[in-house]
């Protein structure tokens, strides 16, 4: 990412931006990101990406990478090429964040009472598949062998979730606060899926199809993410025959105010385009991925 030099306004996790007379107003007639909620659903041919990861596993078994991490990287790489996805609005003003960051929750045992940990991933700038897998591979591993939280924004939780109610509410109200005015300390912030780019859930691990999920008024997180389960659907191809084909179904939860409804469809259209020429994803992220908007 280019070095960016701080400003009279900014934030520390995003520097302000000017927003459209609409978009300013939206701000102060619907404050709560709730409110502004558009969701969208769309299934995409993944043929290409299965054929694409097989030969990719095939090579490197031992760290096999998995439509959720071709997901997260092409949704990141999106966002790259696409700044108006990494967009925020806190305090009535709109920000734009200084990195790309993905989050997901971790079940550390596929059980009822299996506790959940929060992960984020920020790629780099020479991030490409074969090292975001390593990576994730990697946390994750370390995540499920630990039978209690492995520390950061996990232990603030489980300390702030042992305070006495009437205390704990007077300090949460306190932490909005400096939260509204951008003073937030970063150890409750940094590891917070509500203060990253995007928040996945990969449903598709627990073999459950895409849904709706609302964001959150806490925090900045404006696009929250579902991945389905992998699954074979007939589609219409662009020569008007029926194939079936491998999708995936994903569903998207956006914040209306940081952007328009036109940005989000093209931005949907590059991660089509990704998915269906995966290769791209061996290329670093902030290679642009050379697709042009009809």
């Amino acid at each position: 990412m280019a070095e960016y030099k701080r400003r009279w306004g900014d934030r520390r996790d995003g520097r302000r931006v000017k927003a459209a007379g609409l978009q300013t107003v939206m701000g102060y007639i619907l404050p709560k990101r709730t409110e502004c909620e558009v969701y969208l659903h769309d299934v995409i041919d993944a043929t290409a990406l299965v054929e694409y990861l097989q030969k990719k596993n095939a090579e490197h078994p031992d760290y096999k990478s998995t439509v959720f991490h071709c997901a997260v990287l092409a949704i990141a790489r999106m966002i790259n090429e696409r700044p108006k996805m990494n967009r925020f609005i806190q305090g009535y003003r709109m920000y734009e964040r200084y990195e790309i960051s993905m989050s997901f929750v971790v079940k550390r045992r596929f059980a009822d009472q299996g506790e959940e940990s929060l992960m984020v991933v920020v790629p780099r700038d020479d991030e490409t598949l074969d090292t975001l897998s390593r990576k994730i591979h990697g946390d994750v591993q370390k995540t499920r062998q630990s039978e209690h939280s492995t520390g950061g924004i996990d232990s603030i939780i489980d300390g702030f979730a042992k305070i006495p109610r009437p205390i704990l509410m007077v300090a949460l109200k306190i932490v909005r606060w400096l939260d509204f005015w951008g003073k937030n300390l970063k150890v409750l912030t940094d590891g917070d899926p509500n203060y990253t780019t995007v928040l996945l859930s990969n449903l598709g691990s627990i073999h459950c199809p895409s849904v709706y999920h609302h964001l959150n008024n806490y925090g900045t997180n404006s696009l929250m993410v579902t991945i389905g389960t992998l699954h074979k659907e007939e589609m219409l191809m662009p020569d008007g025959t029926k194939q079936i084909r491998d999708v995936i179904d994903l569903g998207a939860t956006l914040d209306e105010r940081i952007a328009d409804g036109f940005y989000f469809a093209r931005s949907l259209k590059l991660v089509k385009h990704i998915f269906a020429h995966p290769e791209l994803l061996d290329r670093p992220f902030a290679e642009p991925s050379g697709f042009t908007f009809e």
